[in-house]
């Protein structure tokens, strides 16, 4: 087993979900995603939301998640370190009596009508006006396998009795494999590792029924392919103990599950396609909470009418772009620059529906197309059909253009940055910002000529855009490419060629791409005196 030590974010279970996993030194790119502090960003994303998802641990230290929900503003931020919340939990809460002593705890921030989310731990406590919480590490999250919902609130009625068990009755069985939502809960507490001692609060997503219940005391979790960090796996290295959380969004019942896990790290179960890793779960106690919170979520009903494939291009060895327009011949929704298009796809051969949210590559002005710019990826489920089987003339199902990765300011120099297929939506930027009087630079890097999408695109909205200029760099160019007519500098982009650019200090700094490069990129923005608030990034992939 890997040891951690006090430069390492990571504690000795992650390290051995991370070595066992085969992702190399994660550590050495992800330092700059974890701190222990809230940037500014993630105080306004905290203080804005209704509620709190909180992993934590009862007197008994046995693990569980829950919800916890205020008033509107309940949650303040008095400062990086610190979050405070104007609120009490409910005494049926199996986490209220720690809570009232103060213990360590992990939080999950999640926004259900945008897919946006971010965690943090800390250490609870009570203060005059409800809790206190002290910061420990913070970091974001992708909106993976995120439901759209929104949600109201309701008068808060009289609580239906909460029940105790030991095992799932039918009707909680029948709720879990209906579920399309959950969250876990996982921590340790080893002195060893005391810079990432504590908890984590993590959601779970997928079609209804990606859980699978066995009986009343076993559940399968499929664990797919994310961040890397691999902080719920190796917590759970490191402590089996559990909590999970079903939340009916319908009628604010709160179903609570404590138990202990074992990670399968090669199942071989057809219900579980692309999942790279089970996690087994025995369950000890359930605590059933019907009507336990005042909020309700509904289901975004942002269904477009079916999409029609009108064309398909390929862009480079890896990448094509498909054309899609409405099949009733309408045109279509509005969407910003950086937006992804969400998809859903039957493949054969699979149960249920398959999705995914891809950026949109094309330019804003034009409705009467959508364009999705897509790589194949190695055992990409779903790339690999629409490469393989979708031709002008086949239709899928689109919800409406959505998530945040979108130009902050459209009065501020931009530098957009990307590295392979992370350039789809800086080349939506790029015409969404032609002919606008601040300047705009595009900076992208890939391997070769080869593997160059869409460049002479990219070039010919340059030469007839005064503000617009770009630079491309090939980290591993081939013969047939020429320096200065394919290419401009060979290696890979840095942050010290992007200070060359001497954009200004108000420039906006837009980054897509694989971890690594993002975590090079912001780490050398930052050292170089960048604000934080103007450096702006999405990854794809998984860290690779």
């Amino acid at each position: 087993m890997p040891n951690s030590d006090s430069t390492n974010p990571f504690h000795a279970g992650e390290l051995e979900a991370q070595s066992r996993a085969g992702v190399g030194d994660v550590a050495q790119w992800a330092g700059g995603f974890i701190r222990d502090y809230l940037p500014e960003q993630h105080r306004d994303f905290h203080t804005n939301l209704p509620f709190l998802v909180v992993a934590g641990a009862d007197v008994e230290g046995r693990t569980w998640i829950t919800l916890i929900e205020g008033q509107d503003n309940f949650v303040q931020s008095p400062d990086p370190q610190y979050l405070t919340l104007a609120t009490e939990l409910s005494e049926t809460d199996p986490l209220a009596v720690s809570f009232d002593a103060g213990m360590n705890i992990g939080v999950l921030g999640i926004e259900l009508e945008t897919r946006r989310r971010n965690r943090f731990s800390g250490f609870v406590s009570p203060s005059d006006q409800g809790y206190s919480i002290a910061i420990n590490q913070s970091f974001g999250n992708c909106p993976q396998h995120i439901h759209p919902r929104n949600w109201t609130r309701v008068p808060q009625s009289i609580n239906l009795p909460t029940t105790h068990s030991k095992m799932l009755n039918d009707t909680q069985i029948s709720r879990i494999q209906n579920a399309n939502t959950m969250f876990i809960g996982s921590g340790q507490l080893s002195e060893k590792d005391e810079h990432s001692r504590g908890y984590d609060a993590s959601h779970r997503g997928g079609e209804s029924g990606f859980i699978k219940a066995i009986n009343g005391t076993q559940l399968q979790i499929p664990d797919y392919a994310g961040n890397n960090f691999f902080n719920t796996i190796g917590n759970l290295i490191s402590d089996p103990r559990i909590g999970l959380l079903f939340v009916d969004f319908e009628t604010g019942a709160l179903l609570h599950i404590t138990g202990r896990a074992s990670i399968d790290w090669q199942p071989h179960n057809a219900h579980y396609a692309g999942a790279q890793r089970l996690i087994n779960v025995e369950v000890d106690t359930v605590i059933d909470r019907p009507q336990a919170i005042s909020l309700r979520w509904t289901k975004r009903e942002a269904q477009l009418p079916n999409l029609k494939l009108i064309a398909r291009e390929k862009e480079s060895t890896y990448i094509t772009s498909f054309y899609f327009s409405r099949a009733d011949g309408q045109d279509l929704k509005p969407f910003e620059a950086g937006q992804h298009l969400p998809i859903e796809v039957q493949i054969p051969g699979q149960t249920g529906i398959s999705k995914r949210s891809y950026s949109l590559s094309g330019s804003p002005k034009h409705l009467s197309y959508y364009r999705l710019s897509v790589k194949r990826e190695n055992k990409g489920l779903v790339s690999s059909f629409l490469h393989d089987a979708l031709h002008p003339g086949s239709t899928i199902k689109a919800q409406q253009p959505s998530d945040g990765f979108v130009i902050p300011c459209h009065t501020c120099p931009l530098v957009l940055v990307s590295a392979g297929v992370g350039q789809t939506p800086m080349l939506s930027m790029l015409y969404s910002t032609a002919e606008q009087e601040s300047s705009v630079w595009y900076i992208h890097g890939t391997r070769n000529g080869a593997n160059h999408a869409l460049h002479e695109e990219v070039s010919q909205l340059v030469e007839l855009n005064a503000n617009l200029r770009k630079k491309i760099f090939y980290s591993q160019p081939d013969e047939s490419d020429v320096l200065g007519r394919d290419y401009d500098i060979e290696g890979r982009i840095t942050a010290e060629y992007l200070r060359t650019l001497n954009a200004g200090a108000d420039t906006h700094y837009m980054l897509c791409g694989p971890m690594t490069f993002l975590a090079d990129l912001r780490n050398g923005l930052d050292a170089a005196g960048v604000p934080e608030s103007q450096i702006h990034f999405e990854t794809f992939g998984s860290g690779s």
